[in-house]
């Protein structure tokens, strides 16, 4: 288990140390030379547009980090309070009202739910980051609310009922309480979607710009000089593939670790 946590931290490290600290030592960019070029004083080489893939790197990290953290902290923020209504409600027309909508956005392809929204959005991280938080929070608050109908149906549940309990107390003390497990291991897969959203919006083009420095964008665009130079697709590639893997290490090895205590 501690291996575990350690490797996730090595991993996901390097990704999260480049993405927040990667613009404060980038420094200026310097003249454009020929795309596509090793060397020539360039460590990564030089992308599709003569820019050094080295400052990419350092300033592409922080739009994709930011973009799914936040992205994902606003999935359960609205999910959190949708699931646990519906689970506790006992009017069914409310529940109905709630979650309802949800399986109807549930059936549409999250992808091309990205492609339809974004029609209407200009790009941005704002923008960004409320699209991919609008496709996950179908699918998170199924989950909160299986999750909390379970716990709300245990005795202790009626018993807070009967003694007079506010529902906050019962949906937030109590169903709320019980949910820890269910949703530390949902946040991981969770992010990791999102941060494949994320990249894939991005490598569309949707919700930033054509020639962004973000690492999504990076693969996208230099995906032609691959053989040439393969630098400027496979670093932010394997940037991106290192926060998944390090994230769902890390919540693997806690939640392992709250399974033996």
């Amino acid at each position: 288990m501690r291996s575990r946590a350690a490797l996730g931290a090595v991993v996901v490290g390097l990704p999260l140390a480049l993405a927040l600290l990667g613009p404060l030592v980038a420094g200026e960019p310097g003249t454009r030379t020929a795309s596509f070029t090793l060397g020539g004083g360039h460590w990564l080489g030089t992308d599709f547009v003569g820019r050094d893939v080295w400052r990419q790197v350092l300033l592409g990290g922080r739009s994709v980090v930011l973009v799914a953290l936040a992205a994902t902290a606003l999935t359960y923020l609205v999910a959190l309070p949708v699931g646990l209504i519906s689970a506790l409600t006992r009017r069914a027309w409310l529940e109905e009202l709630l979650m309802r909508p949800l399986d109807v956005l549930l059936a549409v392809p999250s992808l091309l739910m990205i492609l339809l929204v974004a029609a209407v959005l200009t790009p941005g991280a704002v923008g960004l980051t409320l699209l991919v938080t609008f496709v996950n929070i179908p699918d998170a608050a199924r989950i909160v609310r299986a999750a909390a109908a379970e716990a709300a149906s245990r005795p202790a549940v009626e018993a807070l009922r009967m003694q007079g309990e506010t529902w906050w107390r019962t949906a937030v003390g109590y169903v709320g309480r019980s949910l820890t497990r269910t949703l530390a291991a949902d946040a991981g897969v969770r992010l990791t979607g999102v941060l494949y959203l994320v990249a894939t919006a991005a490598f569309l083009g949707v919700g930033v710009e054509p020639d962004a420095a973000d690492w999504a964008v990076m693969v996208d665009r230099n995906r032609t000089g691959l053989f040439v130079q393969p630098w400027a697709v496979v670093v932010p590639a394997l940037l991106i593939v290192a926060l998944t893997m390090g994230t769902n290490l890390l919540v693997d090895a806690r939640l392992e670790k709250g399974k033996r205590t």
